[in-house]
């Protein structure tokens, strides 16, 4: 029967119109289906906490390289802080392009797939997978370490408090991304506030408000040349992490999407530029270097604010901002999760998408990827920290390569500054990429070296096992019309009851012919010759077949029954009842499951299993 289209004569199904009135229209509300997106506010809040609370670690992770040169060392902290602001910049304006380009999402993984091919794509996927896993358990592990060194009495409980955190946030993103956007909005501000309070006071003071305390100055320092440099730029680059969610994650914002996420980026870049050169200039200001036990970051908030009330406003903060950082992940990896299983690279259920726009399956994996890892690790972020942002350097890289790509063969106004600009970024993301592989292979960056590799090989793997089944259904042609065959209907009896009825019943408005089999064991002759004899009192007009087995087996003697059926069509229908209480599930034998996974397993029969509902037999 040829499907019929409801509509309205203008083409527009279902739509109603307001009726006339005086004054001018109310402005209309937030779609339904727009209410769990993202508005530029709760993109920043939902996809930027990473890159932001990176101000936290990252230049730190710059002065701890420069200090091994000493003061001379240090004196390059803000040098080597506006190059990695200047690859900022690079990689925001090439993301906002990308955001452009590839609307559907994806970032790297997008660019790579268009322009560099299927391998290279499914590399920037696996590292964008492993930098979304790892940034969860960093930031948590980093969240609770700013905890327990404000109550060491913790200490102990930090696996514990890691995972709790974990669960948390994963509970949080389940009830949908804007739900999550919109818990972590506050948080954000407080913290933006916080660091721009400390630099602007910090700048405006002549001397610090408390004495910067000084470490021991260790010998044999190194001197201060393009390695080290070089050191401390790749160090310091982990405080990009997390400035490609906003582009992997564009279907995630509200309409119009593409317009919201740009905006959503160079507020990003922007105040993650603005708040890392401010920390930087405070630490070359006020001679901040190193000091056990106390971070970078509270030594410049002391210096700036001194030791009162504000400064453990801002320590509070960043402590809670490190801690909600992971959410940056769980809003971006499902999206990312989403494309690669449309490409038949994942599993198709990671592409599945339940009520609150949520994808539910990505959430999960990883919360249960990142709480592996911090069990594994003891929730130690000095064991994660080594792991962390060569994944995210060599999607970078192949993301500004791929741009290029685009240029080149699109070849729109103004597009040689472009492929330049992303030639630049391309270079300089590839040499990071390389240095901190390099520098941090030894402390724990082979398991990342290795993990991509691995990754790529199984999403492969996943891929070949999907063109087989496509090939078997032929997809993508156009299958011959259907013609009727004959088929018959084996339904296993048990007994003679209201179930059994209703599972015949059933039988015989599917199949030309329906067979009642009923399996005999040795030793239960008595129940054999009663169930016939029930059988034969209710007379159901269905043909019984009595199949005896030695051994006990409950799936086999049914399979070497049906194969001994000629209809083209065999079926078998497996009768259970669907209880009216979650708990009555513990009180099934759970014989229709076993015997459904043995027909499957040793047949070629499509095998039913119909549940009916307690009740309804009632």
């Amino acid at each position: 029967m040829p499907a019929t289209n409801h509509a309205t004569p203008s083409g527009n199904a279902g739509l109603r119109t307001a009726p006339p009135g005086k004054g001018s229209p109310r402005r209309p509300g937030i779609p339904a289906t727009e209410k769990h997106r993202l508005s530029v506010p709760g993109g920043l809040a939902a996809l930027s906490l990473d890159a932001l609370a990176s101000v936290a670690y990252g230049p730190e992770a710059i002065v701890l390289v420069l200090a091994l040169a000493g003061a001379a060392g240090l004196g390059y902290a803000v040098p080597v802080t506006l190059a990695i602001a200047l690859l900022l910049a690079v990689l925001t304006i090439s993301y906002r392009q990308v955001i452009a380009t590839f609307p559907q999402g994806g970032g790297a993984y997008g660019v790579a797939k268009a322009y560099l091919g299927r391998r290279a794509s499914l590399v920037a996927g696996a590292s964008l997978i492993v930098d979304y896993v790892l940034n969860v358990a960093v930031s948590v592990a980093a969240g609770v370490a700013a905890l327990t060194s404000a109550f060491p009495a913790l200490l102990p409980h930090v696996t514990w408090l890691c995972l709790a955190v974990v669960l948390a946030v994963t509970l949080v993103n389940l009830q949908g991304v804007g739900t999550s956007a919109r818990a972590f909005i506050v948080p954000t501000i407080v913290y933006v506030g916080a660091i721009c309070l400390v630099i602007a006071v910090g700048l405006l003071r002549g001397a610090p408000a408390t004495p910067v305390e000084h470490a021991a100055q260790a010998h044999g320092l190194e001197t201060v040349g393009a390695l080290l440099l070089l050191r401390a730029f790749a160090n310091g680059c982990a405080a990009l992490t997390g400035v490609e969610a906003i582009a992997n994650a564009v279907p995630a914002f509200r309409k119009p999407r593409v317009r919201r996420a740009q905006r959503a980026e160079i507020a990003l870049g922007a105040l993650l530029g603005v708040m890392l050169i401010g920390v930087a200039a405070l630490i070359q200001k006020f001679a901040i270097g190193p000091v056990h036990g106390f971070t970078v970051l509270a030594q410049v908030t002391r210096a700036a604010l001194g030791d009162g009330p504000l400064f453990y406003v801002v320590q509070f903060s960043t402590m809670i901002l490190l801690a909600l950082a992971a959410n940056t992940s769980f809003g971006g990896l499902p999206v990312l999760a989403k494309l690669l299983a449309k490409d038949n690279n994942l599993p198709h259920f990671f592409a599945l998408r339940v009520e609150r726009q949520v994808h539910r399956y990505g959430i999960v994996f990883l919360a249960v990827a990142a709480a592996l890892l911090l069990i594994g690790t003891r929730g130690d972020m000095n064991k994660l920290v080594p792991l962390f942002a060569i994944g995210v350097f060599v999607g970078f890289t192949l993301s500004q390569a791929g741009m290029v790509r685009h240029w080149l063969a699109e070849r729109p106004s103004g597009w040689r500054w472009k492929a330049a600009l992303n030639g630049f970024g391309a270079l300089m993301t590839g040499v990071a990429a390389l240095v901190i592989a390099a520098t941090k292979f030894g402390e724990g960056g082979w398991l990342v070296v290795v993990a991509l590799p691995l990754i790529v090989l199984g999403m492969e793997w996943v891929n070949r096992a999907y063109a087989r089944i496509g090939r078997k259904l032929q997809l993508g042609t156009v299958p011959a019309p259907p013609r009727p065959r004959r088929s018959v209907v084996v339904v296993p009896v048990h007994a003679v009851n209201r179930l059994t009825r209703e599972a015949l019943a059933a039988a015989l408005s599917l199949g030309d012919r329906v067979v009642a089999v009923h399996v005999t064991y040795p030793d239960d002759d008595d129940e054999g010759r009663s169930f016939v004899e029930e059988w034969e009192r209710w007379h159901p007009d269905v043909e019984l077949v009595l199949v005896h087995d030695a051994h006990r087996h409950l799936a086999r003697p049914l399979a070497t029954y049906l194969a001994t059926l000629r209809e083209a069509h065999v079926f078998v229908l497996i009768a259970e009842i669907e209880p009216e209480h979650a708990w009555m599930r513990f009180l099934q034998n759970q014989r229709g499951a076993v015997l459904a996974r043995g027909l499957r397993r040793m047949s070629d029969a499509v095998v039913c299993r119909l549940r009916f509902r307690l009740s309804a037999l009632s």
